[in-house]
């Protein structure tokens, strides 16, 4: 499936026949992925599932810390689950680099030391706890191990596959000083708990270096019955003076063989009920100048972060009504960019 040359094809067989197939009879490998690390998965769980048909999970994200994290940085993953993204941060670092990944599940926990282990990452450091903005003690609940990266706190009225019980603080007391002062990006995937989170993390947000980026999953009906809001999510960065733009992604097994977008592309329109990604950029972040790309509007299919764009481009954008919410107040802006990319820019 990986190896085949071309994409004619693949969408289908992967949507309609691999993916159901191995979802139903699961199997259990050991397999390398895309950037040379190895997993033990299992097809039952959607996260292996795809690292065993793609070798990758979440192509777009994967591109993107490909072209922030270099050696000596620090990576903070919050929500590791099994470990892709601490694996592959690991060997972007390098040994100068450092890995804090923290995942709630005592089960994942494992896996993820054990891929640590598997891949000889002996910069990362595997940290079993939950994140929020208190300390107290938070009960999780996985509703299916179809997808085990679905534990959450997130009230669940319906069978649930099971639960458990953690401890939680916030990030700032689950991190060292020098990985706080090197974190050059900090990703959080908790699955509906990211405003606890991003509350936690507050405190030291004006610490951080000049150049960090945070990587959030935003899930706005999942948030509301923990009774947070986006607009307080995005306030919080706001006031720390960050940025906010938009990352792509599509989970649909028939996008998957497909090559991906640049990582900075964002499909602002198409009806999607999630924020997949909000990025933080800070203001110091350093930020490769792209050539002015189209007039009016920002297109429904497309945009970058503010400040990559001339000032007359990002005036255009803060103008636009189909642009992220965020991206109307004066601390955030949007640029307009093409949604077929130059072939430089590839």
């Amino acid at each position: 499936m990986r190896g085949a040359p071309g994409t004619v094809g693949k969408a289908a067989l992967a949507g309609r026949v691999l993916n159901p197939w191995l979802r139903e009879h699961p199997r259990r490998r050991v397999v390398r992925v895309r950037s040379g690390d190895r997993f033990a998965v299992d097809t039952e769980d959607l996260i292996q599932r795809y690292l065993y048909l793609f070798g990758v999970w979440e192509p777009h994200l994967t591109a993107w810390l490909r072209r922030r994290l270099r050696p000596g940085d620090a990576f903070v993953d919050v929500g590791a689950n099994i470990g892709v993204f601490s694996v592959l941060a690991s060997r972007l670092v390098g040994d100068a680099g450092r890995v804090v990944a923290i995942e709630a599940s005592p089960v994942l926990h494992r896996r993820l030391a054990q891929h640590v282990r598997l891949n000889a990452c002996a910069n990362v450091r595997a940290v079993n706890a939950a994140v929020s903005d208190s300390r107290g003690t938070l009960t999780f609940v996985l509703a299916s191990s179809r997808n085990t990266g679905a534990n959450s706190i997130v009230p669940y009225d319906g069978p649930a596959e099971s639960t458990f019980e953690i401890g939680a603080r916030p990030l700032p007391e689950l991190l060292e000083p020098a990985e706080v002062a090197n974190a050059r990006v900090i990703k959080i995937d908790v699955e509906g708990a990211e405003g606890g989170v991003v509350r936690g993390l507050a405190p030291m947000l004006r610490g951080l270096r000049p150049d960090v980026e945070i990587c959030v999953e935003v899930t706005p009906e999942r948030m509301a019955r923990l009774g947070d809001r986006v607009d307080d999510l995005l306030a919080v960065m706001r006031d720390a003076g960050f940025h906010v733009y938009r990352l792509a992604n599509d989970y649909a097994p028939r996008a998957t063989p497909r090559p991906a977008a640049p990582p900075w592309a964002s499909r602002c329109g198409g009806g999607g009920r999630w924020w997949r990604r909000a990025i933080w950029s800070s203001p110091g972040s350093t930020r490769r100048r792209f050539p002015d790309q189209g007039r009016g509007r920002l297109p429904r299919g497309g945009g970058v972060r503010g400040k990559c764009q001339p000032r007359e481009a990002r005036a255009r954008a803060r103008a636009s009504t189909t642009a992220m919410r965020a991206s109307r107040s004066s601390g955030a802006t949007w640029a307009a960019w093409p949604v077929t990319w130059p072939s430089h820019l590839r």
